[in-house]
């Protein structure tokens, strides 16, 4: 896909972050949307910024939870319906939750499953013989670089984003070996700045792990936050003109993916050995 302009994208969790950035920027390319949200507000400030962004072009919304497996093929079927096609598929909805394994209930681990892993598969099955139909599309999954190595605190998290990768990977091998015009591309963000820290559910046994209050890791996470929102959608759809399989997001996600390529069970102890001192100055 070498041009955006008059083509549909679908973008989950279009309400703030990655999800409003690639919404702005597709608009100023030309691209028709369809944006979705579980927030409500949010997705209606997306779809004015997104209006006032370039050419007119075609914009509808729907609030969703991307859990919801009947109500997101509903959500596809519509987007059909009312722009007559779908081309490019980004399932960037998702949550965080910051809690030893030990600790983490099983209704956390379905919260966040239900959501990062499923909301991505229900996102790629319900639009992907939409694509192939429409002749022309790409699958746009949202990892993390916790989808490249596991950290302490985030073993949920991990969880969901080294299975977003697996699911995507496999995808990406199985439409290039299909062949069409159909492909598929892992996205693995570093610290954006977003609003998902705030958001997240934390237990405190993430605390006894860092040392830190609920607050001050929010804080010293959120420190880590370089990269914009706008910075990252420019590197996604870079990445999808390129047809990459897969894209790296910010300087952070850079080093980090290459400490796991050259340390790749070594990084654990290095990460650990980072925690233990934290928790001893703290």
């Amino acid at each position: 896909m070498k041009t955006f302009e008059d083509k549909v994208a679908a973008i989950t969790g279009a309400g703030s972050g990655i999800g409003r950035a690639l919404a702005i920027d597709l608009a100023g390319r030309g691209c028709n949307l369809a944006l979705s949200d579980v927030n409500k507000d949010g997705l209606a400030q997306t779809v004015e910024l997104a209006q006032k962004a370039g050419p007119p072009v075609r914009i509808t919304s729907q609030k969703l939870d991307v859990s919801d497996r009947a109500a997101v093929h509903a959500w596809a079927d519509q987007v059909v319906a009312d722009h007559g096609r779908a081309n490019l598929i980004f399932n960037n909805a998702g949550v965080a939750h910051g809690s030893t394994i030990e600790a983490a209930a099983y209704e956390d681990f379905e919260w966040i499953m239900n959501i990062n892993f499923w909301g991505v598969v229900h996102g790629t099955k319900a639009f992907l013989p939409h694509l192939r139909a429409a002749g022309d599309g790409h699958v746009i999954n949202i990892s993390s670089v916790f989808g490249i190595i596991g950290v302490p605190t985030q073993g949920t998290y991990n969880a969901t984003k080294f299975a977003v990768r697996g699911f995507t990977e496999a995808l990406r091998q199985e439409l290039d070996i299909q062949g069409g015009a159909v492909s598929a591309t892992s996205v693995h963000p570093g610290g954006i700045k977003t609003n998902i820290a705030n958001a997240a559910r934390y237990d405190k046994s993430a605390s006894e792990i860092t040392g830190q209050s609920q607050e001050v890791s929010k804080k010293n996470f959120e420190k880590l936050f370089r990269t914009t929102p706008e910075e990252a959608a420019r590197t996604i759809l870079r990445g999808v003109e390129k047809n990459s399989r897969r894209v790296l997001i910010g300087a952070d996600a850079r080093v980090i993916d290459v400490m796991q390529r050259m340390l790749p069970s070594g990084y654990q102890a290095i990460l650990g050995g980072l925690a233990k001192r934290q928790k001893q100055r703290a």
